[in-house]
């Protein structure tokens, strides 16, 4: 067989991967007689349309059973696409197609889910660069694949409809094409900064061993962010003067950074964004300003104690669990992040991310199952 041309299983491997039910009915069509059948594909959740990874692939292994499918893609990729909305039609013979079903959803719904969510967080927060860092939560390289593909479409949305930066690169290099690079991007885990004893020297052997690759230095390892941070912007002086050193913040929630707790956190918004404080807040928005971990006041004040010791050039990374309620929250702050790693535009809730496909026709008449009358309604209005 000449290679299969598509993302995703193979037509050999695919029999196996697919849920039973579907190949007892591909061997009874094949042995009765086979017919044409058109599918309404859906979702019970708002999303944006993120399909492509999932309709290559199931025009891919219709051609490799030597079949032409006939696709109605109703949106274009990055659109909004409502709850129960049909997303597309797919017609073609039912014993090509009745098979394929299991891999095609699971192919589309996550990726669709992922790039609502990431659009959001790039809408709120639309001066921030996004590093998509989602990898080691995947369960696989398929869900990498299409969690990556997903964050790149809600980017691109955001960038093409407020301007925003977007995502500008991810983790892995098998997944920076779809940000347009050839590599994957990051410097250190908090694992190099336990190996060389020091923030400080980790950032030293970073860039005695790798000098030509941005230094971002996490500088939450022993708990002391403002002292380490500007340990390491005195240590590297010229590239922070030039604008060429980032400091990440990826405290955990389990306690506050170094010099905030909860009445100095209240202060530091209170110098720099006291409107943030003036309307109402829910328990979680009021925890993000200014809880533990990587809060609002948390950045403010690291750059508040940056720009007092001259270093008002030295970048912000922030990471740990921004996702689009974070997202939103920072936005309120006017946190002054200049980059954020995240995964959390990952479904938090898998259930929502479940793709239906429907037959609503058989030869080229209408039928489908009681209680989705109204995808046939939509196909014929």
């Amino acid at each position: 067989m000449a290679k299969f041309a598509s993302s995703g299983p193979t037509p050999d491997s695919q029999p196996s991967l697919t849920d039973t039910y579907f190949k007892h009915t591909r061997n009874i069509v094949q042995t009765h007689g086979d017919c044409e059948v058109t599918y309404a594909v859906f979702m019970r959740r708002p999303v944006t349309f993120a399909g492509r990874l999932a309709l290559d692939w199931i025009s891919a292994m219709a051609a490799a059973r030597g079949a032409e499918l006939k696709i109605e893609q109703l949106y274009v990729e990055g659109a909004w696409i409502g709850a129960g909305e049909p997303m597309c039609y797919i017609t073609g013979p039912f014993s090509v197609l009745v098979d394929l079903e299991t891999i095609f959803l699971q192919r589309l719904g996550p990726a669709c889910v992922a790039a609502y969510n990431a659009y959001n967080m790039c809408i709120e927060l639309p001066k921030v660069a996004f590093l998509a860092m989602d990898a080691r939560h995947c369960a696989g390289s398929e869900m990498a694949e299409l969690m990556a593909y997903g964050a790149s479409v809600g980017s691109a949305k955001a960038v093409a409809k407020a301007g925003a930066v977007g995502f500008v690169g991810c983790a892995a290099d098998a997944t920076a094409h779809f940000f347009g690079k050839d590599k994957g991007a990051g410097t250190m885990p908090h694992g190099l900064i336990g190996y060389a004893g020091s923030t400080v020297r980790a950032a030293e052997l970073f860039h005695q061993t790798i000098p030509d690759a941005p230094l971002s230095v996490l500088v939450d390892y022993f708990g002391t962010e403002i002292t380490d941070a500007l340990a390491v912007a005195d240590r590297f002086q010229a590239l922070a003067a030039a604008g060429q050193l980032s400091v990440r913040i990826d405290t955990h929630g389990g306690r506050y950074v170094q010099g905030l707790d909860t009445q100095s956190s209240y202060a530091v918004l209170e110098r720099n964004v006291p409107g943030a404080l003036r309307g109402y807040r829910t328990d979680d928005e009021l925890r993000l300003l200014l809880g533990t971990g990587v809060s609002a006041a948390a950045v403010w004040h690291l750059r508040e104690q940056l720009d007092k010791n001259g270093y008002d050039k030295v970048k912000i990374v922030a990471s740990s669990g921004f996702g689009p309620d974070k997202c939103r929250v920072f936005s309120l702050a006017n946190a002054p992040v200049n980059v954020i790693g995240t995964g959390s535009f990952l479904p938090q809730i898998w259930s929502e991310t479940y793709a239906t496909a429907d037959i609503v026709a058989y030869g080229g008449q209408p039928r489908v199952k009681a209680g989705r009358e109204f995808l046939i309604r939509k196909q014929e209005g």
